[in-house]
């Protein structure tokens, strides 16, 4: 009986790391602090999972920041601006290469494949000086056998670190990247010899990127390299890890015929295709680990469904070389169930966290041993029918209402440049209209009165009083800078995600469902269990408020249903794409009664839609068109004078300018402020665009406080390819997490430059 888990969180079950982490960067606690903690956690980990009976248990899948930073620390590839001289990594330039430092800039941070977690990129070039510079990988194997805890040690694999990285600065942007494989081998070497000469049997080397779209000389990169390895690897078992996605049958051909490799791993969730080529045929005598628990959502395996699965498998591949596993690193799920003491007992047993996964993956290997633990499998298949059987997921009139979509695609009745004309008639706004994103910061009072509120040790009239007085204060602000489109500063929200789907039905809320976003930074996704609707308005008081405070227009805020649905833990029980249909009837409800409520401009945030973007090229189609859809079904139905506007974040724009087009919003907004040159390269190649458009003048990630002159001259680069009529100008992000004393002077520079500007162009005139 065997079982295998590609990898495990290392927040801790209470995100124990963050907290050491935070102390150490604010110079409260030690370094020592800090590895005593790591140390405690990965002890728990390794003991837990021995106990649960793992066979093959993870080791170096810990890091301080990011897997990949741990195999640029390994390879010595530290860009020179850190200003390492050799030897031995430390804790200060791996933090200063994740986080910057107070003379030089982090390097870039961007997301890992299609999953909200974000890995450091590494930076490369041809003189760039390998070298075994970090001994993490054999240190952990030892610290685990000390244990008594024979590990598999786990590396990112030397194709896929290299197709991850970038050019560095000044490097031809043409550099091939596995032109550096002759220098990073004799490392992998290195690192390989040291781990067998500590004891170990198998090792992992995990190339995900075999599962995207590979040309034909990157897939013979693997083959190369792994040759050039294979002597290294003798007398080890070694384990190739891929996840994620199904994997090509050319790429699939690739991976089953490396040498030196006994071991293949898939991901059989999102990947089922996987199964046909496994099928097809299996190179004998190789163990086949087989990802049946899904490591990125929070829902129970289907144990009978598994268990069909492996046992198809066993006949191809033979009882002694079948492997349970799970379908990626856990690293992307919640750690522990048993910390959420306030869902409610039905929907908690629905559901598997990171502790929870070990054991199914146990279960299904003693299962598959003939060693079946019936009362376990029978507790299984009542959750299941509880689940599918539940009226509090199935709600016919959400059913009836999202069927009914499919005979339109609910564009508004009117295009764009006449419903701008309308809208100019009601706002008689002046050109190069002023904005913010959304939010204002939030102090520590606010916050204050959120918690005690939620904990109802403040009563709702007083509650509603102290966040009036908030929204008051920010309006006078605004007024006072002389915004022209004013917001009213959402001191009520505590996340744009959660905001709202504590106020719509078939959401559910963990205490302690955090997953690692980057570094130290978690996030805690709402977990979507049934059908979606909109029980009563959810924005419309205070929006209606704020506007009766002014004259001027005030923006309603949403979140778009793109953005909740990618920010959440779906339901597996039907497509994505409905579940997100569903949202787009709720927030059209909601436009609609902001719309009746007398608020004229409404902001629907899709700053997600990227990130959904599935892996394959031959998806992407079908995806683009279901998001832009649940976008276009929000706003449909309201008048031409009622301005729509969205915000999204700059990632990669250009390749999805058409979709975003088709969104049909009047206005867009975008976090740009770090990419402006890229963004306004595509309105240079000529994309007609004729809604309006603001992409952001200054980074609001940074305390930084830009002057006038630099954000007109920003500005100025936007009308040299954008028309002044449609060009809007605002910050490129909401303001939530800076201080009043960064806010105040940057938008007022901000207003300041395109006052200048506007008298520049009626001069010109």
């Amino acid at each position: 009986m065997a079982s295998h888990i590609v990898g495990y969180p290392r927040m801790g079950p209470k995100r124990e790391l963050k907290f050491a982490l935070e102390s150490f960067w604010d110079g409260k606690s030690t370094a020592e602090d800090l590895q005593k903690v790591s140390a405690d956690l990965r002890s728990s980990i390794w003991k837990q999972m021995s106990a649960a009976g793992t066979k093959f248990i993870p080791s170096n899948t810990f890091a301080h920041y990011d897997q990949v930073l741990d195999t640029t620390a390994m390879l010595g590839a530290v860009p020179p601006r850190y200003g390492y001289t050799g030897g031995e990594i430390g804790l200060d330039v791996y933090f200063s290469m994740a986080r910057g430092n107070a003379s030089v800039p982090a390097m870039e941070m961007t997301k890992w494949f299609d999953t909200n977690y974000h890995y450091i990129v590494p930076e490369l070039g041809p003189e760039v000086n390998f070298s075994y510079a970090s001994h993490k990988a054999v240190n952990e194997y030892k610290e685990a056998k000390a244990l008594g805890v024979d590990t598999v040690p786990v590396l990112v694999g030397p194709v896929s670190y290299l197709l991850l990285s970038k050019a560095a600065k000044g490097v031809d942007k043409s550099f091939d990247l596995l032109s550096l494989l002759p220098k990073i081998l004799p490392i992998y070497k290195e690192v390989i010899t040291e781990l067998k000469a500590a004891g170990a049997t198998w090792i992992q080397l995990d190339e995900p990127v075999l599962v995207m779209d590979l040309e034909g000389h990157k897939l013979q990169a693997f083959t190369g390299a792994y040759a050039e390895l294979e002597s290294t690897l003798s007398g080890l078992n070694v384990l190739v890890e891929t996840y994620f996605a199904d994997i090509p049958a050319e790429a699939y051909k690739t991976l089953t015929s490396l040498k030196g490799v006994t071991a293949f791993g898939f991901d059989l969730v999102r990947g089922t295709k996987t199964l046909d080529l496994v099928k097809a045929g299996f190179p004998e005598g190789k163990y086949l680990f087989a990802g049946v628990v899904d490591g990125r959502n929070i829902w129970a395996n289907d144990f009978a469904a598994s268990l069909s699965t492996l046992q198809a498998l066993e006949g191809i591949v033979g009882k002694d070389k079948l492997v349970v596993s799970t379908s990626c690193s856990l690293l992307h799920t919640a750690v522990d169930l048993i910390n959420e003491t306030k869902l409610d007992d039905e929907i908690k047993s629905w559901l598997a966290f990171a502790a929870q996964k070990v054991v199914e993956v146990n279960a299904l290997a003693k299962a598959l041993a003939g060693q079946k633990d019936e009362a376990l499998f029978s507790a299984n298949a009542a959750a299941l029918a509880s689940r599918r059987s539940s009226p509090r997921v199935t709600n016919e009139g959400v059913q009836k209402a999202a069927a009914a979509l499919k005979g339109s695609d609910h564009r508004r009745a009117t295009n764009v440049s006449a419903r701008l004309d309308a809208q100019q008639k009601k706002l008689n706004l002046p050109i190069l209209p002023t904005t913010t994103i959304g939010s204002f910061p939030q102090t520590v009072e606010l916050r204050r009165v959120r918690r005690e509120y939620k904990a109802k040790k403040v009563s709702e009239e007083d509650y509603v009083k102290a966040i009036k007085e908030e929204i008051k204060k920010v309006v006078d602000l605004q007024e006072e800078l002389d915004i022209d489109v004013l917001v009213h500063g959402e001191p009520e929200r505590n996340d744009m995600v959660e905001y709202f789907g504590e106020q719509l039905s078939g959401f559910a809320f963990t205490a302690n469902g955090w997953v690692q976003s980057y570094g130290s930074r978690c996030v805690k996704p709402p977990v979507i269990y049934g059908d979606v609707s909109r029980p009563k308005a959810m924005t419309v008081f205070w929006s209606a408020m704020a506007q009766s405070m002014t004259s001027r227009p005030m923006k309603g805020m949403l979140t778009g249903p793109v953005t909740i649905l990618n920010w959440s833990f779906v339901r597996n029980d039907q497509p994505r794409h409905e579940t997100c249909y569903q949202i787009a009837l709720a927030i059209k409800d909601e436009v609609e009664d902001l719309e009746k409520g007398g608020i004229g401009v409404i902001q629907i945030d899709e700053a997600a839609l990227r990130e959904g973007l599935p892996l394959r090229k031959s998806e992407h189609a079908f995806y683009l068109d279901w998001a832009v859809h649940s976008f276009r079904i929000t706003n449909c139905g309201v008048q031409d004078s009622t301005q729509i506007h969205t915000h999204m974040c700059y990632s990669h724009f250009n390749d999805i300018i058409h979709s975003i087009i088709d969104m049909d919003a009047d206005v867009i907004t975008i976090e740009n402020s770090r990419s402006d040159e890229k963004l306004l390269s595509v309105f240079r190649e000529g994309v007609k665009y004729g809604a309006g458009i603001g992409p952001g003048v200054y980074d609001i990630h940074s305390p930084r406080i830009p002057s006038s002159e630099e954000i007109a001259d920003r500005v100025n680069k936007m009308l040299a390819v954008l028309e002044q009529n449609i060009l809007w100008v605002n910050p490129d992000c909401g303001l939530k997490t800076r201080k009043y004393t960064e806010v105040k002077p940057a938008l007022k520079n901000m207003v300041d430059a395109a006052k200048l500007i506007r008298s520049q162009l009626a001069s010109a005139k």
